[in-house]
């Protein structure tokens, strides 16, 4: 009989992470005729203002500035929005490199997305079909129009996420089953199975979520960008994160090492349950 393999889930976030920038910067806010800056300056100051939720905000903008510049608001054309999206060094063979070192090791990964940006135009990467899930901000349809958002995904319910990794519950309208109780060791992905990384700020509740579950938490940023090192390892000076990393995802580089020493733990931890197991040692 083959072996269970041990379950591991790595929860990305995605603006920074796996992409430079916002991916609303790369074609959307050039097509309605603005600069990065003057968009977010506006989404700001109406968040403000009207004392909003700020990832519903920039969605609302999105839509207002949309139709204020007849710019086509059809799920394919925010799709088409990500075909072509500029991710860091190494992202698109990330995926496959770190599977294959993990069932060598008899360890089962699985990757999510857990992001404030639009499920959209992340469904139209290269990268979407990796994610076993993307959780991630999205609109309503209508008559095949974005009408509304119907899901944001602000750095607070981020955290909503990674428990539904946790217990496998995937239908995010299923609130019953993600407040559970359930033992620890019942639950599909412990947490001391899942990695997160992210880049900023609004990751830091995931980030500490994880860390002082027994998971790994991960900061990364810009490889080539002034300061950014610096900026990220206040992340791990203030205990957010266990450690830090550029976003360069090649073979050999210094994220490709921490996750491949992590699957190497993961995958002794699970040989040893198993031998405490079939010594009727018992659960640890």
């Amino acid at each position: 009989m083959a072996k269970k393999l041990a379950p591991m889930a790595i929860a990305y976030d995605f603006d920074g992470t796996l992409c430079p920038g916002n991916m609303q910067e790369h074609q959307f806010i050039p097509k309605i005729g603005m600069k990065a800056k003057a968009f977010w300056d506006e989404v700001r100051e109406f968040a403000k203002v009207h004392q909003a939720d700020p990832v519903l905000a920039y969605m609302n903008m999105m839509l207002l500035k949309a139709a204020e510049s007849m710019v086509p608001v059809k799920r394919s054309d925010f799709q088409a929005l990500g075909h072509g999206l500029k991710l860091f060094e190494g992202v698109e063979d990330w995926f496959g490199r770190i599977n294959a070192y993990g069932a060598e090791r008899g360890v089962k990964v699985e990757h999510y997305i857990i992001s404030s940006g639009n499920e959209e135009i992340i469904a139209g990467t290269a990268i979407a079909d990796r994610f076993t899930q993307i959780f991630a901000s999205k609109f309503l349809f209508e008559r095949g129009l974005a009408k509304w958002p119907a899901l944001a995904i602000n750095y607070t319910t981020k955290t909503q996420y990674l428990f539904r990794i946790n217990k496998g519950v995937r239908d995010i309208t299923d609130n019953a089953a993600v407040n559970e109780v359930v033992d620890q060791e019942d639950r599909p992905v412990p947490f001391h199975n899942i990695v997160f990384i992210g880049d900023g700020a609004t990751d830091i509740p995931a980030f500490r979520l994880v860390k002082e579950q027994g998971g790994l938490s991960v900061a990364v940023f810009a490889p080539h960008q002034k300061g950014a090192r610096k900026a990220a390892s206040k992340y791990l000076t203030d205990s957010r994160v266990h450690c830090i990393a550029p976003a360069d995802y090649t073979e050999g580089s210094e994220i490709d090492g921490i996750i491949k020493a992590n699957v190497d733990v993961i995958a002794a931890r699970h040989v040893l349950q198993g031998r405490l197991a079939e010594a009727g040692i018992g659960r640890t």
